[in-house]
């Protein structure tokens, strides 16, 4: 007996560890892709600050300039970039860091990734203070706070503690050490990124451009005292990034019941504003809701809900002979119609229309939902208007995803850019809705976070345009979504972005 109770133990220590190695495995290749497209932010955002030549300087200013608030407004959206790029990096360094110290037999591929993640914010940190001291506002407009990040005032200087400081360069040295003794080269891409980054590094250092700016920021960290730790959120971020992984592994804080319980609430043209707090695909999407969808209902709630003389009318004025929605949709797009009729997951019905990494998609709500926080809102238009923007959304059915986030072509889309070309005023869209583009690096854009704040900004007056319907609001305190006010979600797009490390629940 004891024989077999020892060989059952040890059948499922192997079976966990497998299924932990498994995990670790899978959560590797993740976090290589998140650094990347996280380093390619960075890259992005340098070349950015290079093409505006007009806010960031190539060269010490011969006299002092006078910032317009709009330029502060760029200035402090590009700062607020970096910095989002920069957290999600050194935060994916720290946890494999860990992981080094404690994986014996992965040592070399968790430390590449590490060092790589040391080297991109090492670089592009460097780079982007080399070019900010040409001009001393700087030191003023970025050392504000930077509350959708959680960011106290004076986290400029903490980042020119960080880099230009001798100890990060022992720290450069004695990595790279490490790095030339180690064989693992089996990601090529990681690889080449810290060639790179560590050519790049290397020459700064040798040109004298990196110890001439250590010396000259060591009397500024003097006078400021800034001997605390930068990034006050940072040791909590990397923790979370180990804990949240392990305990909700495959669990949002959304349950399926609530889920099954929202569906008698919402309206086809309803909107849906989600968040998963522990998705690294939150990176450089600023502010804390950043993702939207658009609820189309089942073909049974729409054959309901259009079921009316208005939208009889409406059909009647499109040339078609059809007096039913569906009907005239399918005849449109029968492709795409029968494609929106496809059972999915677990044979749930699509409800919800959305871009997504794999495009312009037809999802469930119980895939689309599953979220930590979800909000609906909707729109104070016409059926009329809301079967226009079903018919837009059905249309723009299979278009790739927008990774370059530009609203000026259909030719693919993000998540927040369907909803807005849906709902975009012009043509047959008489009313709509009018949401405030941004430039966010360079490009028009509408964050998700934008169509939260434009809510609260506009709530009670004449300019509002949409309604509250239910907020599910995530608390990972209690393990679980909990049902929030009009208020709360009123409040939500003030939130930083590592909203559940700042309230300190884990």
């Amino acid at each position: 007996m004891p024989i077999i109770l020892s060989a059952l133990l040890i059948w499922v220590l192997l079976i966990n560890t497998s299924h932990a190695n498994t995990y670790l495995q899978n959560q590797y290749q993740n976090d290589v892709y998140a650094l990347i497209k996280a380093r390619n932010g960075l890259n992005n955002t340098l070349n950015f600050m290079q093409s505006r030549e007009d806010l960031f300087p190539s060269s010490p200013l011969k006299q002092a300039r006078k910032l317009t608030r709009q330029q502060r407004e760029i200035i402090w959206q590009t700062w607020e970039s970096f910095l989002d790029y920069v957290l999600a990096i050194d935060s994916i360094g720290r946890y494999y860091s860990d992981l080094d110290e404690h994986y014996q037999q992965a040592q070399a591929k968790y430390f590449k990734i590490a060092f790589a993640a040391f080297l991109a914010n090492y670089r592009y940190a460097m780079a982007f203070i080399t070019l900010c001291n040409n001009d001393a506002n700087f030191d003023i407009v970025l050392n504000e706070a930077v509350p959708e990040l959680g960011m106290p005032s004076g986290s400029y200087r903490q980042l020119k503690f960080r880099y230009l400081n001798l100890i990060h360069g022992a720290k450069f040295a004695v990595m790279s050490a490490r790095e030339i003794a180690s064989n693992d080269a089996k990601n090529k891409q990681l690889q080449q990124f810290i060639d790179a980054d560590k050519k790049v590094v290397w020459r700064a250092g040798l040109s004298g451009e990196g110890p001439i700016n250590t010396l000259k920021n060591s009397t500024q960290i003097i006078r400021d005292g800034l001997f605390a730790a930068w990034f006050p959120v940072q040791k909590g971020v990397s923790e979370w990034m180990g804990d949240i992984k392990v305990k909700r592994k495959n669990r949002s804080l959304i349950s399926q019941q609530q889920i099954t319980s929202m569906i008698p609430q919402l309206q086809p043209g309803d909107i849906l504003l989600e968040r998963r707090e522990w998705y690294l695909s939150n990176i450089g999407l600023p502010g804390f809701w950043p993702h939207a969808a658009l609820y189309i209902g089942s073909e049974q709630e729409r054959e309901e809900y259009f079921d009316t003389e208005a939208i009889r009318a409406w059909l009647t004025e499109q040339h078609s002979d059809f007096t039913n929605f569906n009907q005239w949709l399918s005849e449109i797009y029968p492709g795409v119609y029968r494609l929106s009729l496809k059972p999915l997951e677990q044979n749930h019905v699509p409800r919800v229309i959305e871009a997504i990494s794999e495009g312009v998609s037809f999802t469930s709500l119980e895939h689309s939902a599953n979220a930590d926080s979800v909000v609906v809102l909707r729109p104070r238009l016409s059926k009329v208007e809301k079967a226009i923007a079903i018919k837009r959304a059905f249309h723009y059915s299979g278009r790739p995803y927008d990774f370059n986030f530009d609203f000026l072509t259909d030719a693919s889309l993000v998540c927040s850019e369907l909803v807005y070309k849906a709902y975009e005023p012009g043509g047959d869209m008489k009313q709509g809705l009018h949401f405030e583009l941004m430039d966010v690096l360079g490009r028009k854009a509408l964050p998700v976070n934008k169509i939260a704040q434009q809510f609260d900004q506009y709530f009670g007056s004449s300019q509002q345009q949409l309604d509250f319907v239910l907020f599910l609001d995530g608390s990972e305190r209690q393990g679980r979504a909990i049902q929030a006010d009009l208020d709360d979600f009123r409040e939500s797009w003030k939130r930083p972005k590592w909203h559940i490390l700042l309230r300190q629940e884990l």
